[in-house]
């Protein structure tokens, strides 16, 4: 279970404990040379992204699953054993907020000279003891602050009831000292691997017809698969135990359950062609903002981009359809007033993620000009069409309440979202498919999109626990 406390203003998440149920167990060969707890290092293979010939029918990515037994020289089996693995628990090692207080007493004083009555004031902002010149602020600035103004007092009396309760359980701390020690920290995976840049390659790739097969299941015995099928087709574990792919030299784990496809918007084609509809589908964009075009490290769509998903052939009726938004007010506006009528979705609620330390503060002070310690979630019903009857029509769900507030401490790992399948179980039928786009990294029971859809899954994001025998 990732819900901690759920109380009426919403629900205290871990994330952690979250991943680390999953059943990351994956059956491997011994391997005399190397002790059964060392997990198998990865290799960073160099990857040229200006030529095909790492693609075609010859190439193959592997799986390793619990099926997997060698054989030695003589013939005899030499067995094999579960190696079991869990999530690095220093990615959420959020032990102090972000901005110190005494910045923020410094950012407090400024905003004292703010805005009054909606006319623009000159200020000077410090930020991590940096002073930025002094500007104004602009139009979509002040909006953000008028939307700060009304939500405020919910956000911070919903998450000090959530906080308390987590306080009181021993889920969060309130001193450093009763914190565990924790491992050096990690180096992360280099980017050797580039899985955007593999979706932008294999869009060279030759297409496949509608009548081929759009899943490849990973199933059977010393399972491989083509790359060329990795990029056109809907991979599947169906299996209870966790696979090891092996991708261009890069290790990732899949959950049991899970299924994924790794493409841009551009070859949709396969999860569209799988044969499912969804009765819930997630959606965490990569929104156009200002930063995202200076750094130039991630990719993101336009609104008219992000229009273009074709929700209405994903989605079963009744659809419940959860949108990932920044606190930029033009996106949502976007969202409520064009996204989601487009979709022929109906908006009915919108939800805030609140995200605190482990010690449970803001990781933001809650007034700071420049970031909040709060993001958006709007959810929305697919409208029924009278020509499209409702799948169980026996089945209700009650409706969906407003402002509730979703408590965790969030991962280092950039937009790493938290789970969101049991908060939104009560809103969806019984064994509801699931779908969440954009996606970086894969649940159990769910099928998951994008073009870093298994960014999170590289084993380097996890450790090996003691292996078992067999």
């Amino acid at each position: 279970m990732s819900v901690v406390q759920h109380l009426s203003p919403g629900w205290l998440l871990d994330h952690l404990s979250f991943i680390n149920k999953i059943n990351y167990q994956v059956r491997q060969p011994h391997e005399p040379h190397r002790s059964k707890n060392e997990p198998t290092p990865v290799r960073f293979d160099s990857l040229r992204m200006d030529t095909m010939s790492s693609f075609g029918s010859s190439a193959t990515f592997t799986a390793s699953d619990s099926t997997t037994k060698p054989e030695k020289k003589d013939g005899g089996n030499c067995g094999t054993f579960t190696q079991k693995y869990a999530f690095r628990s220093e990615l959420f090692n959020i032990v102090k907020p972000y901005i110190t207080p005494a910045v923020h007493e410094e950012c407090r004083q400024s905003n004292e000279e703010d805005t009054v009555n909606g006319v623009k004031k000159e200020i000077s902002i410090s930020i991590v003891g940096k002073k930025r010149k002094r500007s104004v602020f602009n139009q979509g600035e002040l909006e953000a602050m008028e939307y700060h103004t009304k939500i405020r007092e919910l956000i911070l009396d919903g998450s000090s009831q959530l906080i308390q309760e987590g306080l009181k359980s021993g889920f969060l701390y309130q001193h450093f000292e009763k914190r565990d020690k924790c491992s050096e920290l990690i180096t992360l995976p280099l980017d050797a691997c580039s899985l955007s840049g593999l979706c932008e390659m294999a869009k060279h790739l030759p297409p496949l017809s509608e009548t081929e097969l759009q899943t490849v299941p990973l199933v059977g015995e010393d399972m491989s698969v083509a790359e060329q099928d990795l990029f056109s087709r809907v991979v599947e574990n169906n299996s209870s135990f966790s696979k090891m792919i092996t991708l261009m030299g890069q290790k990732y784990l899949l959950p049991p359950k899970s299924s994924f496809l790794l493409s841009d918007i551009s070859c949709m084609q396969p999860l569209l062609n799988c044969g499912k509809t969804f009765d819930v589908i997630v959606i965490d964009p990569p929104w156009q903002n200002k930063s995202v075009k200076r750094s130039n490290r991630y990719s993101y769509l336009s609104p008219l981009q992000i229009q273009q998903i074709p929700i209405a052939r994903l989605a079963a009726p009744d659809c419940l359809v959860v949108t990932w938004v920044t606190n930029r007010q033009k996106h949502l506006r976007f969202v409520k007033d064009e996204l989601y009528p487009s979709w022929s979705v109906e908006v009915a609620a919108e939800w805030h993620w609140v995200k605190i330390t482990s010690m449970g503060e803001f990781v933001f002070p809650l007034d700071s000009p420049h970031k909040k310690p709060y993001e958006g979630l709007i959810l929305g019903r697919v409208q029924e069409k009278a020509t499209l009857p409702l799948r169980s029509t026996d089945v209700k769900v009650p409706p969906i309440p407003d402002h509730k507030l979703i408590v965790s401490v969030p991962c280092v790992l950039h937009s790493h979202k938290p789970p969101l399948a049991e908060v939104l179980k009560d809103y969806i039928k019984p064994g509801g498919e699931c779908l969440e786009l954009f996606a970086r990294n894969l649940q159990p029971g769910w099928t998951s999109w994008g073009n870093e859809v298994l960014k999170f899954q590289h084993v380097d994001y996890f450790v090996a626990l003691e292996a078992d025998t067999t």
